[in-house]
């Protein structure tokens, strides 16, 4: 027997039927869109501080790695839950990630930078911390990219689960990025807190993968 058939279907839960479980999706969007339309609001109004381009640049990188969690969330809460409906925000929520994350690095390589690739280069091999930041955000780009359906059509769902279990990677390294980032002014309180957050939600996926092996 395949592992495929062992695997019981999901029995669909009453938030799967419910009358809003749809309507649910574009609250969700706009949520995740709301921290973009405030980092643009205060550019415009020029309510973002002494330091715009700091508090572009922080804020960004904070709704990346707030939105990184918030999707490796969404597999635990729906299986512990058995709100199926819970996947359907995935999805959204990954590419609200690479979205901040893109806009994260833009805003490093406008405002620090001033669009100067050869400055940006040296910069990246200069500075650790930039470095991986940069590797998160291109391991990121194709999980966007193959994050449709005709992309699962395309690879087969065996060869997208594994590309895009790169999440992992991702989170590994973003954390590392705001780590190093915090290391100079040690500074490591908030950074733990996303730390454990992704421990053990790391963690969860690990023992589960051990438990489903041991009843094999």
């Amino acid at each position: 027997m395949s592992q495929a058939a062992r695997v019981p279907r999901p029995v669909p839960s009453r938030l799967n039927r419910a009358p809003g479980a749809k309507a649910a999706k574009p609250l969700v969007f706009v949520a995740a869109a709301l921290p973009f339309a405030w980092l643009l609001w205060g550019a415009i109004a020029d309510t973002l501080g002494p330091n715009p381009a700091e508090a572009l640049i922080r804020g960004t990188g904070d709704w990346t790695l707030r939105l990184l969690c918030l999707t490796l969330a969404v597999t635990p809460l729906r299986q512990l839950t058995g709100w199926h409906v819970l996947a359907r925000w995935r999805r959204m929520l990954g590419l609200f990630t690479f979205f901040y994350g893109a806009l994260h690095f833009l805003s490093f390589a406008w405002l620090d930078m001033g669009l100067d690739l050869d400055a940006i280069l040296r910069d990246i091999a200069k500075r650790p911390f930039i470095l991986v930041g940069s590797l998160a955000l291109l391991l990121m780009l194709p999980l966007a990219a193959t994050s449709f359906n005709r992309a699962i059509k395309t690879l087969g769902a065996a060869r997208w689960q594994a590309l895009h279990r790169a999440v992992y990677a991702v989170a590994l390294l973003a954390l590392l990025h705001f780590f190093w980032m915090r290391a100079g002014k040690n500074d490591f309180g908030e950074w733990s807190v996303y730390a454990l957050i992704v421990a053990l939600l790391l963690g969860w996926r690990l023992w589960r993968r051990v438990a489903a092996t041991g009843k094999r």
